[in-house]
This record gives C-alpha cells, structure tokens and sequence, in this order.
C-alpha cells in the first residue's frame, strides 16, 4: 500500500474501496473454512517475521503522539512492543483454533405443509471499522471479519495511521498468498476526517459499521450514519465491593480492575462501596491502590475516612478517565449499587465482590450491562479472555450482539426453506 496521498479525492477514493470490497466479498463469502485459515494462519506468521518493521512504523506513530502532548495513558494503547506483536499473533492462531461459523444451522422445523425451513449463518458482508489509537485493532478486525466471511473497510486514527498500514500489509500479503482477494482487508489510504463522513453514507456497499474510540467519535457515527452501527460506547466500569465481600479477595480485583492496564475500556472506572463495609473493608482496597499510584475522587463519606481522597464531583461519576484515576462512591447494599450504575453507567461491565450467592444473584439479574461479573475483575472483558479469540469490539447495543463481538457475531442466517412442489392454497 502506498503512502498518504499528499492531496486526495475523497469521494472518489470511497467509491474505489466499495467496487473493490464489493467485489472480493463474491470471492469471501464462499470461501472454504481451510482457505480462510490458510490466509490467517500466513498473517501470523509474517506478523512474527516482520515484527521488527511493525514496530519501526509504529515508532514513527509513537513519536508524533509524544510530540503533540498525547497523555501516557493514550500513548500505551498506541504503543507496542514485541509481546503485543506475539499477542496479535496468537490471537489470529487462536481464530484459525475456532469453529466457523458461516454455514452452521441454527434452527430446523418442518411446516405441517411439507416445508422443511432451516435458519443458517452467513456473513453480514462488508464492514467498516472506524477506530482510534489501537493498532491491534487493526489485525482483529482483520481477522475476524475473514474468517467470518466479512469483507473488512478500516479507517484507523491519524495516531496509529504507520501502525495499521505495516499490520495490514502482512494480512493482505496472506490473503493473496491463499488465493483470496487482497482487498478483503483494506485500510483508508488517507486519514482525512472527510472520508468517515463519506463511510457514514455509504449505503450503496457498506452493511454494518463498528466505531471504536472515544465518545466524540461514537456520537458522531451515531448520530450522523445512514448504514447500521455495533455501538462500541464509554466503558464506564463499575466495581461493587459488598458487606459480605472478602477483604483480600476485594483488594486484589479492585486493584486489578483498575490498574492493570487503565486505558482498556474494561479498566474500572468507579469503586461503589457498600455503606455497611466502609470502616472495615475501604482502608485495606484504598491503601492498595494508593500503594499503586492511583489518584482517588470520593463523596463526602469516603473522604471523611481517608483524606487523601480527592473531593469527587458529579462529572466523575460519568467519566471514563482511561488513567490511574478511580472515582470512589457510597451505596447503601446492593440496592443502592444497581441504581447508581443505572444512573451513570454505559452498560459496559460491572462486577461485585461479595461472598453472599444471594446478593450476586441479584446483582448479576438486575444490572442491565452487556457483561456483569461475580468475584472477577473488570479486565476479563475482552474476547481473547471469553475464548472468541479476539474481538472487534464490546458492543454495548441491545440489537443484535452484546458484549465482546467475534465471529458468531459477525454473522447473521438466512432462511432456507425446500419444499416438493409445494404450493400455496
């Protein structure tokens, strides 16, 4: 692929990548399960091999992002390092490792008119990724979508424009190595913001755009698109630690939740306290994460027993700080904990601590969030981690999907129906 354009045609350059999705989408979606593994079992291994170019493109991403003041915590999602280039790797093995879904029937029935009527999973067909500073994104999306028989469209973020470009190179190389078409992977040639607005209406050969990034960049597509969208939305994340949690258990994933990596969207965002637990159970989970480097924002009863809380405000309770900062909040029970996150929430992921099976049960039948959790940490919401092998987003949509999107996901059925003559009356 080319580099950027010094001066570009938006609108022609769209309609190009749309001929060309439209027509490597014929050549994907009856593709074999084995043909379609071949080309990604090939991406994996020249990511291996060509790990060393990967991360010289991304150093050119990384330099312009510390040289525009990007915060450290953006920069991590942006960087890589040869253990993320590993992962990538191993997440496109792990995708080979799993069933395809396209051709699986879902139901079968007979009508009492003879009719037999069967409901079998295809691909949705081309998809448009619009996403940010994650270069990863890049090769799960990509693998993903082919092996799902999904022709992939991704318009990357300026940030990680270098990153993406050397990513997918290795994947289109890979596609045609196994006979497929290059461009059932293609990347925009050009970060212009004009082209996302080109996507939005490209009804004519775009089925389903999935936006990953921040919340400008989701209400934009929501508001603004014309083909249908697989929200990927904040991830306000909330842990509930209960009277009955156990105080270890409580420290070690509060800790987790929201340290071990603060710029995923399923980092924590906000510690709700169980009124009840506040003298016995805050000091040990709060000294955890001080001891960590985390900055804490509490109402008045939490800072009340530990002053080195900052005061919170209601603006903290909506944030996804993507950083080592944890707003910290008093509930009265399980109770109170549902309506707070029913209140500020963005039905991401929310998790309890508590030893009570009583009190989870009504945690995890009440909250209404795409991923809900019992004595787990936040950080579990990926699709690596739920066994899909990677994901193209977590979908906080009530249509459709929720949660991680991998390959089931990415696909719809059709209905099948044979008959013997059978006519209607």
């Amino acid at each position: 692929m080319n580099a950027e354009p010094a001066s570009t045609d938006i609108v022609a350059i769209t309609r190009d990548m749309g001929a060309r999705a439209k027509a490597a989408a014929v050549a994907l979606r009856s593709a074999s399960t084995a043909t379609k593994n071949t080309a990604l079992k090939g991406a994996a291994r020249r990511l291996r091999a060509d790990a060393a170019a990967i991360l010289a493109a991304n150093a050119v991403d990384v330099a312009a992002a510390r040289a525009s003041g990007m915060g450290a915590a953006l920069v991590d999602r942006l960087a890589l390092d040869p253990t993320r280039i590993e992962a990538m790797a191993r997440g496109l093995d792990d995708i080979v490792a799993l069933p395809d879904p396209v051709g699986v029937t879902i139901e079968d029935w007979a009508r009492p008119n003879g009719l037999r009527i069967s409901r079998v999973r295809v691909p949705i067909g081309v998809i448009g990724v619009i996403y940010e500073a994650r270069p990863n994104v890049t090769a799960d999306a990509g693998a993903l979508c082919v092996k799902s028989g999904n022709v992939v469209v991704l318009r990357g973020g300026s940030d990680s424009f270098h990153s993406s470009r050397a990513i997918v190179e290795r994947l289109r190389a890979a596609l045609a190595e196994a006979g497929l078409p290059a461009d059932c992977v293609q990347l925009a040639p050009t970060t212009d913001r004009a082209l996302v607005g080109e996507l939005l209406r490209a009804t004519d050969w775009l089925d389903l755009i999935v936006p990953r990034g921040g919340r400008s960049l989701i209400d934009r597509v929501t508001e603004e698109s014309r083909v249908p969208v697989l929200r990927h939305y904040d991830g306000i994340c909330h842990v509930y630690v209960d009277r009955d949690a156990d105080i270890a258990m409580a420290c070690d994933i509060v800790a987790n939740a929201k340290m071990r990596r603060v710029s995923i969207c399923g980092a924590a965002e906000t510690l709700l306290v169980d009124r009840a637990a506040l003298d016995s159970h805050l000091k040990p989970v709060l000294d955890r994460l001080f001891e960590l480097g985390c900055e804490v924002r509490g109402d008045s009863e939490i800072r009340a027993r530990e002053p080195r809380a900052l005061p919170a405000t209601e603006k903290d309770w909506r944030t996804e700080y993507l950083a080592p900062v944890l707003s910290v909040a008093t509930v009265d029970g399980v109770r109170g904990a549902i309506r707070h996150i029913a209140t500020y929430g963005s039905q991401h992921t929310e998790a309890i601590v508590t030893s009570n099976e009583a009190t989870a049960g009504t945690f995890l039948a009440e909250v209404d969030s795409a991923i809900v959790m019992h004595n787990a940490s936040t950080q579990f919401a990926d699709g690596a981690e739920f066994g899909l092998g990677a994901e193209i987003g977590i979908s906080t949509n009530r249509m459709h999907a929720r949660g991680p999107v991998g390959l089931v996901e990415l696909t719809t059925y059709k209905n099948v129906v044979r008959g013997q003559g059978t006519l209607r009356p």
